[in-house]
């Protein structure tokens, strides 16, 4: 799966987790400059994940109404691993995460 995450300067145990999850081809956009909402999802994301606490409502705004046009599932979570293993066990079902070695934070 082809991953876009929009948010957070350092995403390194995020990107292990997402890994781990059977994500393949993982994206890093910062989202600190005002460029970013001029940015879009590229052709080939099948999963958008925004790290809430790095971004300001608009580029939210933008993304979120990007990825519903385009019927792209979205991940909102705080730069937290198990945060995100949470949210995105919400997303895409317990099956989708049954192989994760992150089960230990549910």
């Amino acid at each position: 799966m082809s991953v876009l995450v929009v948010g957070g300067d350092e995403i390194t145990p995020i990107k292990a987790v997402l890994e781990n999850l059977g994500c393949k081809d993982i994206t890093h956009w910062d989202g600190r400059r005002e460029s970013i909402n001029r940015k879009n999802i590229p052709q080939n994301t099948e999963c958008l994940v925004l790290l809430t606490n790095f971004l300001n409502h608009n580029t939210m705004k933008k993304f979120r109404g990007e990825a519903k046009k385009r019927n792209i599932p979205v991940v909102c979570s705080k730069r937290s691993v198990s945060c995100l293993y949470c949210e995105y066990c919400k997303i895409f079902g317990e099956a989708a995460a049954k192989n994760c070695p992150l089960n230990s934070f549910e």
